[in-house]
């Protein structure tokens, strides 16, 4: 019986930084797509499509009750 692994929010923008060094690299067009979508339980599932698709279950607080994610540009 497979069990779900629920992922970190780290190791999936570590996966991200890492399609996108590839992308970049690739020789020719490509293109990287990231859907996010609240599950029960306090959880979200997050797909990565570059070519394959990832998907992710990590935990999710309400930024209400955990803190924000801050986003530096």
């Amino acid at each position: 019986m497979k069990q779900n692994r629920v992922w970190t929010n780290e190791e999936i923008k570590t996966k991200l930084c890492f399609l996108y060094d590839e992308v970049f690299a690739h020789e020719g067009y490509a293109r990287i797509e990231v859907d996010m979508r609240i599950l029960r339980r306090g959880q979200k599932e997050v797909i990565l499509r570059c070519g394959k698709e990832y998907r992710y279950v990590v935990d999710f607080q309400n930024s209400e009750e955990g803190e924000r994610i801050k986003v530096k540009g």
